[in-house]
């Protein structure tokens, strides 16, 4: 069990990124054609035996949840799936020649928006579309973002025949008040409902997503949600603080009209009651607001160091490639990431030119790939090996890093952070402060910004 030191967070609860990729996804730029991000996919293609992670972005939405940051699509025209599926049908086949045809999909996942808005035969269709241009390991793992409210027996059927067996419900908060607050209204019965048809469908691991910070919420009131989430007993729970961004997401001006949004001192309180709760009931505290099971294969996998963090969270599928498809989903190469249109009308109109549709992205330079593993090593395997690194970059490692290994001492005083000569390695309260010690080693990082969500 980890036990919650308050003051300790109250002392590193400043903005920082959230480290889905370094550099972060602030630090794209517009690109006037995607040739050059291309080229380095175009690169990575020589090696058949590199693993693929395809993600699809499924953006629409029946009704807008207020505390969104995702990029959503608003409707309740199923039609308008079909319309989508036509550009996604273009897109995966004007990808597929830039990808060897003998490399292998270790991973698939769905996300949005709400992939449940699209129906049983547009499902079916997506599927059809992934395989017709795609070839998948045997051991794949195929997994999909849920909405109970969204959800019908159907739906999981066609699911399953696709092959996925793991998914992702959002839950937020069990507690009306809370839930009419934020504009989704979502009662126990309707999300116990959905995990029941996935479980009998076949579905292997059920992950919930939790958020603390919104409005109404007390350490009494998320208490009881926690016992009924418990009660369902889930392989995974995502818990994130609420980030507060009106200024990105708009429609969080709405939570504003709110009189009962949750103290810092409470959201300090709620952390605290998560972390402790969950750890106590046998859930391993991976990092970054996911905890797992012991024996879920995201714990095996930290275990392991085969664990991978990229922009759809932590991953058991360390080392392979993302394809990205659809508005504004982000592909990442060892050496690029680049980013679709974030509209649907650009994101139309370039595949109607017959054009992929990105955007925005970034090539990396050799001190960009080495700071990013150092990144991912700490956000991961939550730990540093010198010699391991001093031998994969060239030169010493605690040489070239002096610098930032000088700015982990505040977190080596306060028992987040063990340093050697030999390494680094968190401790185990320093899981909570993952950001904080990733933060030492990014070069883009300027705290005085206000790009990023506070760690608390």
């Amino acid at each position: 069990m980890i036990t919650v030191d308050l003051d300790l967070v109250r002392k590193y609860d400043f903005p920082a990124p959230r480290y889905t990729s370094y550099p972060t996804a602030v630090e794209f730029r517009d690109y006037p054609t995607p040739a050059p991000l291309l080229a380095h996919l175009d690169r990575t293609n020589r090696d058949a035996a590199t693993p693929l992670s395809l993600y699809f972005h499924l953006p629409f939405c029946e009704t807008l949840c207020w505390f969104c940051g995702c990029t959503t699509v608003i409707s309740t025209n199923h039609d308008l799936a079909n319309a989508y599926l036509d550009h996604l049908e273009k897109e995966v086949g004007l990808m597929a020649p830039h990808v060897h045809p003998d490399r292998r999909v270790a991973q698939l996942h769905y996300g949005g928006g709400t992939p449940t808005f699209f129906q049983p035969p547009q499902l079916a269709r997506l599927s059809a579309i992934i395989r017709r241009h795609f070839k998948f390991a045997p051991d794949a793992e195929l997994s999909v973002e849920v909405d109970p409210r969204r959800l019908s027996a159907a739906q999981v059927t066609a699911l399953r025949e696709s092959g996925f067996t793991r998914a992702s419900l959002g839950v937020q908060d069990f507690n009306p008040q809370v839930q009419l607050a934020v504009h989704r209204l979502q009662p126990r019965a309707m999300t116990e409902q959905a995990i029941n048809w996935l479980r009998a469908a076949g579905f292997t691991s059920i992950n919930l997503d939790l958020i603390y910070g919104l409005p109404h919420q007390t350490v009494a009131s998320f208490t009881d949600t926690l016992t009924q989430v418990l009660e369902l007993n889930p392989d995974r729970l995502a818990v994130f603080s609420y980030a507060h961004v009106p200024w990105m997401k708009p429609a969080q001006k709405l939570l504003e009209r709110e009189t009962a949004l949750p103290s810092p001192e409470t959201k300090l309180a709620m952390l605290k009651l998560i972390t402790e709760t969950l750890t106590a009931r046998g859930y391993r505290y991976i990092g970054m607001d996911h905890f797992a099971r012991e024996t879920d294969e995201l714990a095996v996998a930290q275990t392991q160091r085969t664990l991978q963090r990229n922009f759809q969270g932590y991953s058991t599928k360390a080392g392979a490639e993302i394809l990205a498809f659809g508005i504004s989903a982000i592909s990442q190469t060892p050496l690029s990431y680049r980013q679709n249109h974030k509209t649907i009308e650009e994101y139309y109109a370039a595949l109607d030119r017959n054009e992929l549709p990105a955007r925005r992205g970034l090539e990396l330079t050799t001190e960009d790939t080495r700071r990013r593993e150092i990144i991912m090593r700490v956000m991961c395997h939550l730990r540093l090996d010198f010699a391991e690194l001093s031998q994969e970059f060239g030169g010493d490692f605690a040489t070239t890093y002096a610098t930032e290994l000088a700015r982990l001492q505040p977190l080596v005083d306060d028992g987040l952070v063990n340093l050697s000569a030999d390494g680094l390695r968190v401790t185990e309260l320093g899981r909570l402060f993952l950001r904080n010690i990733a933060v030492c080693f990014d070069a883009y990082y300027a705290p005085e910004s206000k790009r990023h969500s506070r760690t608390v």
